[in-house]
């Protein structure tokens, strides 16, 4: 179904479905009563489901790319242990590296395919699970988005942050680290502005929550923050996080794409946009590329 027949009201009810404990039944069942335009709201919501098969980009067994599941250390965190997708360019390295950070239901298809996306472009990147400490992402977004909503919000954010580190020092990074990430992990990237210091060299989250204004004077990394035009929930605090970093003089850009909505990157459900999401990347792949080398 083209995105342009799907009724506002259905994008809106999926995106409380996709930030609630809401269950797909229930998203079913509601959207099936909606009053919508064109068809039957059971409808819409079903193409609003995504399909990782047919929206990989680059295929894991690409030759300009090597990736491998990694578990390492993670004190402080759920269980002490932690496990990621690291992918590696072609070549011996050292890379500048990027962690890329999922969304409220653990590390999908679609965010593997973003870190081989990362390493096509010359990065490290890796991809952690925060749900690894439980089992690991379940294969569906459902009981993925029902896992990570059971952990401790503070060790699931340790334990990313100790990814972040792990990347860092590991022996094919040159050291040189950037962060970026979509909702929820957009909202981890702004958090590690603040509490990486200078061990982040710069970060772009997407339409994430942002950090605290009384948090903004610990910021050093360059930031790019990237917006969707209709995003109530994230864009509530877009302004105030702006003026707390103008306050304090923080290197950063706010980017917001026009006529998109909450998830417009992620080409594995309608609420992407190609020509948005492809500005977006090529501006989040340059950014990188000036600040990490």
């Amino acid at each position: 179904m083209k995105t342009d027949k799907i009724d506002p009201k259905v994008y809106d009810l999926y995106d409380e479905y996709c930030h609630s404990q809401m269950t797909r039944r229930e998203f079913f069942d509601r959207a099936a009563a909606l009053a919508v335009v064109g068809g039957s709201g059971l409808v819409m919501a079903k193409a609003l489901l995504p399909n990782y098969a047919e929206a990989q980009t680059i295929s894991f067994t690409d030759e300009r790319i090597k990736a491998r599941y990694v578990e390492y250390d993670s004190p402080g965190g759920t269980s002490g242990k932690m496990r990621g997708y690291l992918v590696k360019p072609a070549g011996s390295g050292p890379f500048p590296a990027v962690i890329v950070i999922h969304e409220n239901r653990g590390l999908n298809p679609h965010i593997e395919d973003v870190a081989r996306r990362a390493a096509v472009e010359g990065f490290l990147a890796l991809a952690p699970d925060g749900l690894a400490p439980i089992g690991g992402y379940p294969g569906n977004d459902d009981d993925g988005k029902v896992m990570q909503k059971s952990l401790d919000p503070k060790k699931l954010y340790t334990d990313l942050l100790n990814s972040a580190r792990f990347l860092k020092g590991h022996e094919w990074s040159n050291g040189n680290l950037g962060a970026t990430g979509f909702c929820y992990g957009g909202g981890v990237v702004n958090n590690f502005a603040v509490d990486l210091g200078t061990d982040l060299k710069a970060g772009v989250p997407f339409y994430g929550r942002s950090a605290a204004s009384e948090d903004v004077p610990r910021i050093q990394a360059p930031l790019m923050i990237q917006y969707a035009e209709n995003d109530n929930w994230v864009n509530a605090l877009r302004d105030e996080y702006k003026m707390a970093l103008e306050k304090h003089d923080k290197d950063f850009v706010m980017h917001i794409y026009e006529g998109t909505r909450h998830g417009f990157h992620n080409n594995s459900t309608p609420r992407y946009n190609e020509k948005q999401a492809k500005l977006a990347w090529e501006r989040t792949i340059a950014f990188f590329k000036k600040h990490l080398g």
